[in-house]
């Protein structure tokens, strides 16, 4: 053993620079961008602000960094200082146990990975009861030295025998030599240059194969009873198939790699030359590999697999999610909600143009009770009453007979202005039992609830939505096998993000919106909330300085996201922070305009005809701000989600006995997940587009081409009604196959 090095120690303010501007470092090159940029959105999230405030509010300070480009500087900046903690941890372990050398030292403190530092870490554990540590018991130690040495003239044998102790359990010379060799196989298996180029070379040419436990039993696995394919080009999603599969006790999982270039590596590690053990050597080598080093190894390559499957499913899910949540709202309709269902019959709900509950009721259109006339009066009647313009169904049990149902009471109705659309209704009932539902509707049952938030979803999504837990949306794929801690941050940045996007209108926003705006928390949601019904409508933004816990640091991270609609300042209605406010008195004076043209064509014009390079430097403002400015001023009070195209309408219903190959259709992109998407095209279960369907050309993920809430046009590509599935294309077939 080295002798341990005595260097003089640095304090502690010096080391905590070096490491922030290791990882500074770190992070830029990982990431290309500049020391400046990584450095100033640190600094900006250690002083408490947010992610949407720095993305919107801060840009010539970041140079212009958008938020996915924040949260991962932030994401690996918070791993990075983590890893920093871990190697302080085992420096000092190490040290306590004093075996800590130089080149120990700097080995830690150079690694980039967690999983380096615990591949050096790993000698030094605390372990349970090995064969190796019973072997040193038995003082063995000393001929496992011996060996490793690699003697050219000697017998092992021989140099065994002088370790025979019956009292201490070595009965003879085998026994000896057995436990030295299990003490050198587990030294071998704990060295982390070994340990790193066999986890490198199993995730390389490692196979990933699974089979059936039982080759008779039918189940959703069975393209995987007899399975086998390279780990490293594994798509995500058929890991997490596979590991499903496992979990469930269907499918037996394992990673087959050959082991003779494992061997031979490690043996060129290890064999100097020729030597009096070096057969002894090779089996030591064997063991470690085969005992050891393979089943742990294998454990954390398919760790990492299983790690890459559901990174990716929680990217596609929080895609899908934001693109769900910035659906366009649909303004001016009073709308019907149906929450369809069998036994307990149809829910149905009333709402105005500004989602006011207007009446419930409900009716049995369906089987077994099939109360049609009754039930088409009291649509009827509901339609006319209220002036009904838009009829939504929920797409639960039952939805398809209730839109028969439905589709016949427009027929009959004959206005041409009312139409029909079926919205998924995951999380409806999840909203419908939670707390929030029953405090908003304490008079109405579950289902009617339900019923309700079903209308709400298309007046406006995203004040809907928000109040559902984000996991029960179902835009997703595989979201129940990932970590659900991992998942539930992602959405809830993701919910975040499109919030703040939209913005909200502080006079009419329910408490769970709120929450969601930059630096509000649930209580000071509830504080705004109880404010506005204690003093009446907020009349401008300065008044919620006045909401209780709303500090001065909330309000400047919160401020630009809440917008008044009709209040004493017209900049009030737009994005523009109040911090702003000066730079925009000091342009309507540099345009000769007065703020009451606010909204004019007039002004609108005048604005698109600036050029912020050069009005910036008049206004000694940011191009960036300024930019940002001109914009919200050209549109005060725009909905970002309003430049979205609307859902695809509908009158009639198309059942999968209608179609028929070639068939063009129009539908809307309901689910995207990395081998196609799922498309509403108007019958009982969602059409597939596979990816290779999706373009003309190559197509690396299905995102690259589609969204949710795209409206597309499709092409029937086979229909099987057993099963009740469609294959669909957005390659517009040619002349000739329309025509057959």
């Amino acid at each position: 053993m080295s002798e341990q090095e005595t260097v003089l120690e640095p304090n502690e303010e010096t080391i905590k620079a070096e490491r922030h501007e290791r990882i500074i470092k770190q992070v830029a090159k990982e990431l290309s961008l500049s020391l400046k940029q990584v450095r100033t959105t640190s600094e900006l999230l250690d002083e408490g602000n947010t992610i949407p405030f720095i993305a919107r509010y801060r840009k010539e300070m970041t140079g212009e960094l958008d938020e996915n480009q924040l949260r991962l500087i932030e994401e690996r900046i918070v791993y990075l200082r983590n890893l920093e903690d871990r190697k302080v941890e085992v420096i000092r372990i190490i040290e306590e146990q004093g075996k800590l050398t130089g080149e120990l030292k700097r080995s830690i403190t150079q690694a980039v990975k967690l999983q380096e530092v615990e591949d050096l870490y790993r000698p030094f554990r605390q372990k349970r009861k090995t064969r190796a540590s019973v072997a040193k018991e038995k003082g063995l130690e000393p001929l496992a030295v011996w060996i490793w040495g690699q003697p050219k003239q000697g017998n092992a044998l021989e140099e065994a025998e002088r370790y025979i102790n019956a009292e201490l359990g070595v009965e003879d010379a085998e026994a000896a030599l057995q436990g030295a060799k299990d003490i050198l196989a587990e030294n071998i298996a704990d060295d982390a240059a070994i340990r790193a180029w066999i986890r490198r070379y199993t995730l390389d040419h490692g196979m990933l194969t699974s089979e059936a436990k039982d080759a008779e039993q039918e189940s959703v696995y069975e393209n995987y009873y007899d399975y086998r394919e390279l780990a490293k080009k594994m798509p995500p999603h058929r890991i997490l198939a596979i590991n499903r599969g496992e979990r469930e006790n269907i499918l037996k999982v394992g990673l087959d790699v050959q082991s003779e270039p494992a061997h031979r590596h490690m043996e060129g590690q290890i064999i100097k030359g020729v030597s009096a053990v070096q057969d002894i050597l090779r089996a030591v080598i064997e063991d470690a590999y085969k005992r050891l080093i393979a089943p742990s190894i294998e454990r954390e390559v398919r760790a990492e697999l299983t790690e890459k499957g559901e990174n990716q499913a929680i990217s596609v899910f929080s895609a899908n999610l934001r693109n769900l949540l910035l659906q366009p709202p649909i303004h001016g309709k009073r709308v019907l909600g149906v929450d369809p269902a069998y036994r307990t019959g149809c829910k149905l709900a009333v709402v105005d143009d500004t989602g006011k509950l207007l009446e419930v009721a409900v009716t049995y259109p369906t089987p077994p009770h099939n109360k049609k006339r009754e039930a088409a009066e009291v649509f009827h009647r509901m339609i006319k009453q209220y002036d009904i313009g838009l009829i939504v169904i929920g797409n639960g049990t039952g939805s398809r007979e209730s839109e028969q149902f439905v589709a016949e009471i427009i027929q009959e109705n004959g206005d041409e202005s009312l139409v029909y659309l079926i919205v998924n209704e995951a999380g409806a009932s999840v909203y419908s039992a939670s707390k929030l539902a029953q405090e908003e509707f304490p008079d109405l049952d579950v289902a009617e609830r339900s019923a309700a938030s079903i209308a709400r979803r298309v007046q406006d999504p995203l004040a809907e939505l928000v109040k559902i837990d984000p996991k029960s949306i179902g835009v997703g794929q595989y979201q129940h096998d990932v970590s659900q801690k991992i998942l539930e941050e992602s959405l809830k940045a993701v919910v975040e993000s499109a919030v703040n996007h939209v913005g909200v209108d502080v006079n009419t926003a329910s408490p769970s919106l709120l929450s969601y705006v930059a630096g509000v928390n649930a209580t000071i949601a509830k504080n705004i909330v109880k404010y506005r019904e204690e003093n009446g409508r907020f009349t401008n933004r300065r008044q919620l300085q006045k909401v209780p816990r709303l500090g001065a640091k909330t309000y400047e991270q919160c401020v630009g996201f809440m917008r008044i609609g009709e209040g004493e300042n017209p900049l009030d209605r737009t994005p523009i922070h109040p911090e702003s406010y000066k730079v925009v008195d000091q342009l309507f004076k540099e345009l000769q305009v007065a703020l009451d043209k606010l909204g004019s064509k007039e002004l609108s014009v005048l604005l698109s005809e600036q050029q912020p390079e050069q009005l910036a430097v008049k206004l000694d403002v940011g191009v960036p701000t300024l930019r940002d400015i001109l914009d919200s001023l050209q549109r005060p009070g725009r909905d970002p989600r309003e430049e979205m195209p609307l859902p695809i309408f509908r009158t009639d219903v198309l059942k999968i006995e209608d179609l028929v190959e070639g068939m063009e259709l129009q539908g809307t992109v309901r689910n995207v997940i990395d081998f196609g998407a799922f498309v509403d095209i108007g019958i009982k279960s969602d059409g597939l587009v596979h990816i290779s369907q999706l373009s003309n050309g190559y197509v690396k993920h299905p995102m690259d081409v589609v969204s949710v809430g795209d409206n597309v046009t499709v092409w029937v590509m086979n229909v099987d009604t057993k099963k009740g599935r469609v294959g669909l294309t957005m390659k517009k077939p040619t002349s000739s196959k329309q025509s057959s």
